[in-house]
């Protein structure tokens, strides 16, 4: 290969969106550790001004027990001078033209500077506002497109999108991009600009309506998952990021672009120490649940593989690929960063290792007591799950209003609370049901070859590691990932 990630990264001026999100946060942590002589890091943060922005990258970034590692290694006052040296944290938001900078000599220089432009932002919310979901996910990435396109020294353009993008597809799913107006069900064209029209008429009928804030919000969400279903995605959110890979493909012109579709990002494997994760993501939600004695049962086919990949493995693939791509004119190569073809894991393995682990750690409870766990019940079909909700809650539900009308009570509002919580449930369910009941394997043969290529040289192919075969999953997830959520998610 021309050139490996650790010298690729040497005197190299990067450009980072989505600062001080998950992943962001693991890649800029991980280029200041091993590659110190990186020229500069411009850090793009929601704020009001450059002050704000510093702030905001303290105490959200550098001050997170990510950084514990570098700290230790370099001592407080030296990670300051590197930090204050190398990394630029900006105010901007990639949802307006120029990412919002309202500097002009800032925005010069750093068009005449930015070799390297990554676009990690985005709104991950599933039934986000259809027209919040457009212009991060959908419009973001085509400002960001155009901010590179007038970098001097741009060589690369490296996006994160996600391997949902191909909805709810069944069989092995290949690594191809999108063509503009492809739809996943096949009917009829999607065009973008209709669908950003769509929006703000439907904000004018409201507006004239005076609708309330939260009629619109709902208004809003409704409107993106049925244009997402329409079209044969199942939210908005990966209706929204799919539009967003069809506008780069259409509008990037001779700049190299790199799409990486990662799976569900997890806790780091190893770098830089295993365990580190922020927020529940994905499957950890279920897993905390279930931990603390709140599920009983789970909505999942057994069988399904659900595609697991440490962040630090997906931040090393980054790397990897911007230092196979750069300078390459006109190329455009989409990478799935996953594990479901070379070392799956099901649900239903999972669910075991939960249950093992948590009869051997089990949770404290408010009371001081340990939360006695006992393996739940895995429903594989929707028809199963809504059958067992009637049986636990509609039934019930239906008693205690028969039961009101006959002999009102006073605090009538508890079957109401009860109703409230079993929708917010079953839309919870819908919500997540594309992805545990998933039938797709995700085809890395693109990802492969890049790791094949990383480990000719086997001193750097250790800085980069990124081949799913090397996670042993029973260690994984009952050594690393699960007392990982417990420490820096529950705080235990």
């Amino acid at each position: 290969m021309e050139s490996n990630g650790l010298q690729f990264l040497q005197n190299k001026t990067i450009l980072v969106t989505g600062v001080p999100g998950f992943l962001a946060k693991v890649f800029v942590e991980k280029i200041l550790r091993v590659q110190p002589n990186v020229k500069k890091l411009y850090l793009l943060l929601r704020a009001a001004d450059n002050e704000s922005a510093m702030q905001r990258f303290r105490s959200e970034v550098l001050e997170k027990d990510l950084f514990r590692v570098l700290r230790n290694d370099l001592g407080d006052e030296n990670l300051k001078a590197l930090v204050s040296e190398k990394v630029v944290p900006v105010p901007g938001d990639i949802s307006v033209d120029n990412l919002g900078l309202k500097d002009p000599i800032l925005l010069q220089h750093m068009w005449n500077e930015i070799d390297i432009v990554v676009n990690v932002a985005a709104t991950t919310n599933f039934d986000e506002r259809y027209d919040v979901g457009l212009s991060i996910n959908t419009f973001g990435p085509l400002n960001v497109l155009n901010f590179a396109k007038r970098c001097v020294k741009g060589q690369l353009l490296l996006h994160i999108s996600t391997a949902y993008v191909c909805g709810e597809q069944s069989g092995v799913l290949q690594e191809k991009t999108f063509n503009m107006g492809e739809t996943l069900n096949g009917h009829g064209k999607l065009v973008i600009d209709t669908e950003l029209e769509l929006v703000k008429q439907k904000l004018k009928e409201l507006q004239k309506q005076d609708c309330s804030a939260e009629g619109i919000v709902k208004s809003m969400k409704d409107l993106g998952m049925s244009r997402a279903k329409l079209h044969g995605w199942p939210n908005t959110y990966v209706f929204t990021k799919s539009m967003g890979e069809m506008l780069l493909g259409y509008h990037r012109e001779k700049l190299p672009i790199v799409i990486i579709r990662p799976t569900m990002i997890t806790s780091t494997f190893s770098e830089p120490f295993p365990g580190w994760i922020e927020g529940l993501r994905t499957i950890d939600s279920v897993i905390v649940a279930y931990g603390k004695g709140r599920l009983k049962c789970f909505l999942a086919d057994p069988n399904s593989v659900l595609d697991l990949i440490p962040v630090d493995m997906v931040a090393n693939a980054l790397i990897t690929a911007a230092a196979t791509h750069a300078g390459k004119s006109g190329s455009q190569t989409v990478y799935h960063v996953g594990s479901s073809c070379k070392n799956p894991i099901t649900f239903d393995q999972i669910h075991d290792l939960a249950a093992r682990y948590f009869a051997k750690s089990p949770l404290v409870g408010r009371d001081g007591s340990h939360i006695i766990v006992s393996k739940g019940t895995i429903l594989s079909t929707m028809a199963q799950f809504s059958f067992y909700m009637t049986l636990r809650y509609r039934l019930p539900l239906q008693m205690l209003r028969v039961i009101h009308i006959i002999y009102p009570w006073r605090n009538g509002n508890k079957y109401k609370d009860l109703d409230r919580k079993i929708k917010l449930a079953m839309r919870l369910v819908e919500l997540y049901r594309p992805y545990v009941l998933f039938k797709g394997i995700f085809d890395d043969t693109n990802t492969e070859r890049l790791w094949l290529n990383t480990e000719v040289n086997k001193e750097i192919s250790g800085l980069f590691e990124f081949d799913p075969k090397s996670i042993d999953w029973d260690d994984y997830m009952t050594n690393i990932h699960i007392p990982g959520l417990i420490t820096y998610v529950l705080k235990k």
